[in-house]
């Protein structure tokens, strides 16, 4: 039974050669001599080469992680938060994570109502609808009766991050939601929609992040203060939202590269 590659290499545990009609593979080695010999015996079996059969349809399109090192754009004179504000608001954060932790198994067995459809982690168009609502999405112009009486059409509006919907999401969804929120985000405005669903999912990640992760909170704090550059105003709704997410990633996730300094 001996190979090239047993030529080649010494054995480090010599074994007697025997018939291999001696012993039965099925039964379990009586003592350590017959062990060896099995070992030997299943071995010979297997081909010297063994190439793996690769689906190329499970492989995730983005094999490969970018990490920009470049930080945030610097806030107009005034618009930044106070070093006071940051780590009030990083304090506040970590209470509340620790609280999603602390329930998370309680929310995740409540049972959503019959009009919450959660998509599937891979329907980026059926997220965003989702988080954000058709309105935003499809960018509908609302009437001003809508604007003073919206109801609660969560469809058209979006629905909220309540605890019993995030609480169902593991990891790899909030990151998933999370990367389409994101991107979305790139190419157009902040809104309150947004940016309750970016605190939510920022509040379920878990520490310590992953590449994927680490990458995706880096671009969201630069969007954000990108956003904050070309606000004409201090009163401007948006500036303590954007504020906030620079700080938690900033603070929190310790990017402390992409911080506001006093």
């Amino acid at each position: 039974m001996k190979s090239d590659v047993e030529e080649l290499m010494p054995r480090l545990l010599p074994v007697e050669s025997c018939d291999a009609d001696e012993f039965n593979l099925n039964e379990p080695p009586r003592n350590p001599q017959e062990y060896l010999r099995q070992v030997q015996k299943e071995a010979s079996l297997f081909p010297d080469v063994v190439v793996a059969q690769i689906d190329p349809k499970k492989l995730k399109k983005k094999q490969s992680v970018n990490v920009s090192i470049t930080g945030c754009l610097a806030a107009p004179q005034g618009f930044s938060p106070s070093l006071k504000w940051q780590q009030q608001e990083v304090s506040k954060f970590s209470e509340i994570r620790q609280s999603v932790n602390k329930h998370r198994q309680h929310w995740k067995a409540q049972f959503l109502d019959d009009n919450v459809v959660m998509p599937k982690t891979e329907d980026e168009d059926g997220w965003r609808r989702f988080c954000l609502g058709e309105n935003v999405c499809l960018d509908v112009q609302l009437k001003e009766e809508d604007n003073v009486n919206p109801g609660l059409d969560y469809v058209k509006t979006g629905f909220p991050p309540f605890l019993s919907i995030v609480s169902k999401l593991n990891q790899s969804t909030i990151s998933a939601v999370l990367e389409y929120l994101i991107i979305w985000f790139e190419e157009r405005d902040f809104v309150p929609q947004l940016g309750r669903w970016l605190y939510a999912l920022l509040a379920c990640l878990e520490k310590p992040l992953l590449p994927e992760a680490h990458s995706l909170i880096r671009e969201l704090a630069r969007r954000c203060s990108t956003v904050r550059a070309n606000l004409e105003s201090k009163d401007d709704d948006r500036l303590s939202a954007l504020n906030l997410v620079i700080c938690i990633v900033a603070r929190y996730f310790e990017q402390n590269d992409l911080a506001d300094t006093d």
